[in-house]
């Protein structure tokens, strides 16, 4: 094992067989070691990359006004400067229905308070829902998906801002838009379902007929009226018994030639 070059006449001295040479103790044995000389430069990159121009500003901060070595394609250019006064101002035109205003509840600011978030209704239940049409869930379903975003984007712009308010008014709001759209949800689930086992029995059923070709529906001949069972019985009680209506004996062919004469 080769020995470094520092540590071999220490070792020498250490090991020389010399019953009368003072032998230090192992502690002190990094003192004796000579320095190590660095003979290698700071940067390992090579220097023809970085070639010196001989500039003693070279690094300077730009509070000394130092400025670039090389000239830039828009060293020249000329700086916008903010125009302070209002009136000097272009006009910038906004088109007062452009869709991105959907995205906030007012024009005037970016975010509702905490006392208009927290002013709203109840959210819609199922059994409001069930007799809506298709149409009106439809609509609702898409003023709650506006709703939602507007709500995403106050809250994008209260982290921004860190307000530090209005997080739960906010929160509580989303919560009933949502489960307004869950009962959109289960009522369309129920109408899928009423029509899928409504199918099942036209399938069997032979008045309908599912294939697209004439009437769907082909009603039999015969169609029993129906009649309700409390009609039935208001019928059945309005009927009196029959009277005794005495029949006087038909008169025979003599006697009614009498009566004749």
């Amino acid at each position: 094992m080769s020995t470094s070059i520092a540590i071999r006449p220490v070792a020498r001295k250490l090991l020389r067989p010399s019953g009368a040479q003072y032998i230090p103790p192992p502690f002190l044995l990094p003192s004796l070691l000579a320095p190590i000389q660095q003979k290698t430069s700071f940067s390992s990159t090579t220097s023809n990359l970085y070639p010196r121009d001989n500039n003693r500003e070279r690094g300077v901060s730009t509070a000394r006004r130092t400025g670039l070595r090389q000239p830039l394609s828009v060293s020249k250019t000329p700086l916008p400067k903010p125009v302070l006064d209002p009136s000097k101002r272009s006009k910038v035109e906004v088109d007062e229905d452009h869709g991105l205003w959907d995205f906030f509840h007012s024009k005037e600011k970016p975010m509702n308070t905490p006392e208009e978030d927290d002013d709203h209704g109840r959210p819609w239940c199922v059994e409001e829902l069930r007799g809506k049409s298709w149409e009106d869930l439809h609509a609702l379903w898409w003023v709650c998906a506006k709703e939602r975003n507007r709500i995403a984007t106050e809250a994008y712009e209260r982290k921004r801002l860190e307000a530090g308010y209005g997080q739960f008014e906010s929160e509580k709001r989303d919560s009933h838009v949502r489960r307004t759209q869950r009962a959109i949800k289960q009522v369309l689930s129920e109408r899928y379902y009423s029509w899928r086992d409504a199918e099942v029995l036209a399938k069997n059923d032979p008045e309908i007929g599912l294939s697209g070709q004439g009437p769907a529906y082909n009603p039999s001949n015969f169609v029993e009226q129906y009649v309700p069972v409390e009609e039935k019985a208001s019928m059945e009680s309005d009927v009196k018994p029959e009277q005794d209506i005495s029949i006087e004996p038909e008169a025979k062919p003599e006697q009614k030639s009498s009566l004749n004469l």
